[in-house]
């Protein structure tokens, strides 16, 4: 038996198309009163395809009680290596794990022609995740995740660039028509075709594209970062649900607006809803308090100043690294400290990070933070690099 969990855009055919193979099928999805563990219950095969790294956490962390000692467990969805590495630690070693994101959408996952992208021993699933299209088995546990991403790093920033290609034309008094004519021709035909007229269905929302590039964030990325963050621009303008292709219409705007985005990244431990990890504001980014704790609340380094502040200084390098900053853009920083005798163990892990010309900064000792056993807490503004402006008939 196969349990499917998650029947969203993509799980629902990708769950038809294992029923019409002749497959015993129970499916799961939130809001129906059943449990992840009735779902799982017998199954020997256990598919997930939900929205992002918490979501599978949470879905499979409940599924628990009901996941029998040699099912293996197939995640499907788009959740990174990290976030695989995760899932092995926290299910049973009797349950096996494969990671197999796919390649293409709501189309393909009807017609049975997805990308399957593996990684881990696929041969006991290899015969069920056939059905959904070409399987590729790319190496260990975790190498589908990371190709899934390298590939999204390329695809998603690609729509972009031809989103505002699109858009200096129409600037420029290029005729529409012609100037896709011309990209025909070229290796960016097929996605010049079609961001020509944006889909009316979502096949890959644009909040998943934004999440992708998240995910897919690292130091360096310069490109993949100006794309994230046009397309988070346009998730805050209510453009999320809207098929990726909608990022032509919103590049027709011109140059990103100065209005307040809210970034929320599945690279660093989630917030407990109240606020944001950061909110860029046109060239600004305010970084929320970052303190020491772990994906489930829990405190990092309990009792050692310099183990929070290793924590704290490599959770802010990763959100200064999915907007193409680094902490030599840093303009303001301030540190609130329990207990300002332990500041040279703070100072010495912040001089490893900060090597350049220092910030401006302020340092406090407060009597106590928000949770018991926190010893410090960063908040940042960054300054970061504005876009060129466009000079009409210039270079």
């Amino acid at each position: 038996m196969i349990a499917f969990l998650g029947q969203g855009r993509m799980g629902a055919p990708m769950a038809r198309r294992l029923t019409d193979a002749g497959h015993k099928v129970t499916t799961w999805r939130r809001g129906t009163g059943i449990s992840p563990a009735a779902a799982v219950d017998g199954a020997d095969l256990v598919i997930t395809m939900l929205s992002d790294p918490a979501a599978v956490r949470e879905v499979l962390t409940a599924a628990l009680p009901g996941l029998r000692p040699g099912a293996t467990v197939v995640e499907m969805s788009t959740i990174g290596p990290e976030a695989v590495r995760e899932l092995r630690a926290l299910l049973p070693a009797s349950v096996a794990l494969v990671d197999a994101p796919v390649l293409g959408s709501v189309g393909p996952a009807a017609d049975g022609t997805l990308t399957v992208l593996a990684g881990g021993d696929v041969s006991g699933c290899r015969e069920v995740l056939s059905v959904f299209g070409t399987v590729r088995a790319l190496g260990p546990l975790g190498a589908g995740a990371a190709m899934k991403l390298a590939v999204m790093n390329a695809i998603v920033p690609a729509q972009v660039l031809l989103a505002e290609t699109l858009a200096y034309g129409e600037a420029h008094g290029v005729d529409r028509d012609v100037l896709l004519g011309v990209l025909a021709g070229t290796p960016l035909g097929a996605l010049a075709a079609r961001l020509a007229v944006p889909a009316a269905e979502t096949r890959y929302s644009l909040t998943h594209a934004a999440k992708d590039l998240e995910l897919g964030a690292w130091e360096g990325a310069t490109v993949a970062g100006a794309a994230r963050a046009r397309l988070q621009e346009a998730r805050a303008a209510g453009l999320g649900e809207r098929d990726l292709t909608a990022i032509a219409e919103h590049a027709r705007g011109g140059r990103a607006s100065s209005r307040a985005v809210p970034l929320n990244l599945a690279t660093v431990p989630p917030t407990n809803g109240m606020y944001s990890h950061a909110v860029r504001a046109g060239d600004t980014l305010y970084v929320s308090g970052v303190a020491a704790f772990d994906r489930d609340g829990k405190i990092v380094g309990e009792g050692s100043m310099a183990a929070q502040s290793e924590h704290v200084f490599q959770v802010i390098g990763r959100i200064l690294a999915d907007q193409g900053a680094g902490f030599g853009d840093i303009a303001f920083m301030r540190t609130y400290l329990t207990d300002m005798d332990a500041r040279a163990e703070y100072g010495a892990v912040r001089r490893r990070y900060i090597t350049g010309t220092p910030p401006a900064s302020t340092t406090v000792e407060v009597s106590r933070l928000f949770m018991p056993g926190l010893l410090l807490e960063v908040d940042l503004v960054v300054a970061l690099p504005a876009p060129r402006p466009v000079t009409p008939g210039g270079r």
